[in-house]
């Protein structure tokens, strides 16, 4: 029998952040040690829980839930979808332009697979979600990196994307607020970024998971800008979203995609997209049913992300801590559920940072993503995820700090 191998459509395609670090974690495990997985931002294994009337919303449908739903998704939950942006702003958004997903990321590889022919290019932002650089590239597509400049706040640096663009750019994600950096673009930068989608003849793709999560105190009041506000009637925009993160519900699998400005240019497009929908029946119809009550009912997200609030405290925590590690430095994230920091290559001699994640994990049983899993372009960086309570992310950091004392020239 000859050997079976995987398709040679899977040849640039990576996803570090479950990849060959999580097998050795899982083969530690195994031998009977206790690895803190500091990897993936799932909420449930630290401790939070969805709001009791997501869950009580849900149970009360299951007797509805059996079949097969419109394949765009329930109607309830794509109005809910739909006034949600109408009251940001976007007055025409009608309901026929949202698309249920099974999370968003099963709706970034159907928008792809929809969207990219063989060659296309599609901007992406380093660091990146690396599900966007695999989906390209299994969609035939080529993935090509802009860099987003650390001492400006890891916000894009508009002139490095300009010089990127080719006759073959299609497309220009953004992923705001940011995973793994924790940027929050400014209203210029996102006005930039519509106005170099608008120049070049750019579909925009905004991945705004984390809208609901900014850090606001004395110092700093983020504000999330929807990409689609700045588009208009004139740039044809995708926004992606879901209920995953704020809503504390990563395995419901809830998400969405709502489509904005000159819709009547893409028609062949959105025939493409739900004959996608159409081909995968339809999304997990029970999740569904928690769309409305999330969206329009009490935002429990809020108690989390002001001082004194979990989400508020441990990242603020994990900041000051890690840059109080010599040779460490780190931005101050003021979104999302992580922080990116960076090891001075002056005190730290890394030149392969997955060698280097692996051996931190051995020694010291802590797991974290090495920075060029998500395409960052150096070796110098690594991303942690700050979901564990003040004290487990103490004697985390702490057992980091240890390790790269070790190590340090």
């Amino acid at each position: 029998m000859r050997p079976i191998v995987q398709s040679k459509k899977l040849q640039h395609v990576r996803y570090d952040v479950r990849g060959p670090i999580l097998v050795e974690a899982q083969r530690l495990e195994a031998e009977g040690h206790k690895i803190l997985k500091l990897n993936i931002g799932n909420t449930a294994p630290f401790g939070f829980e969805a709001p009791e009337a997501i869950v009580a919303d849900m149970i009360h449908n299951l007797p509805d839930a059996q079949g097969y739903s419109d394949s765009r998704g329930i109607y309830s939950a794509r109005t809910a979808v739909a006034q949600y942006y109408q009251a940001r702003g976007l007055t025409d958004t009608v309901v026929d332009d949202v698309y249920i997903g099974n999370g968003v990321s099963e709706l970034i590889s159907m928008v792809l697979q929809a969207f990219v022919d063989d060659g296309n290019e599609i901007l992406i932002p380093a660091p990146d979600y690396p599900l966007w650089t695999g989906a390209v590239s299994l969609s035939g597509g080529t993935p090509v990196h802009y860099r987003c400049d650390e001492e400006n706040g890891w916000n894009p640096d508009l002139d490095d994307i300009e010089s990127k663009i080719t006759p073959n750019t299609h497309a220009l994600v953004v992923i705001n607020p940011n995973n793994p950096t924790g940027a929050v673009y400014s209203e210029d930068i996102v006005k930039g970024l519509v106005d170099i989608a608008r120049r070049h003849n750019l579909v925009l793709m905004a991945d705004e998971i984390y809208e609901k999560i900014l850090y606001a105190d004395e110092a700093v009041t983020p504000i999330h800008h929807h990409v689609a506000t700045y588009a208009a009637d004139d740039v044809l925009c995708l926004t992606f979203s879901g209920l995953s993160k704020a809503y504390r519900v990563c395995g419901y699998r809830a998400g969405w995609v709502m489509v904005s400005g000159p819709k009547h240019m893409a028609e062949d497009f959105l025939e493409g997209l739900t004959l996608l929908a159409n081909m995968r029946m339809c999304a997990n119809v029970p999740a569904q049913h928690a769309i409305q009550t999330a969206l329009g009912g009490y935002q429990s997200i809020n108690e989390l992300i002001v001082p004194g609030g979990r989400f508020f405290e441990q990242i603020k925590l994990a900041n000051r801590l890690l840059n109080e590690i010599p040779g460490v430095s780190c931005v101050e994230p003021q979104g999302a559920l992580y922080c990116f920091p960076r090891l001075d290559p002056e005190a730290y001699a890394i030149e392969d940072d997955q060698q280097f994640v692996i051996d931190l994990l051995r020694a010291k049983k802590i797991l974290v993503t090495h920075g060029t899993g998500f395409n960052w372009f150096e070796p110098d960086h690594f991303r942690l995820v700050t979901l564990p309570d003040t004290e487990v992310l103490t004697e985390a950091i702490g057992r980091i700090a240890e390790y790269l004392e070790t190590i340090r020239r």
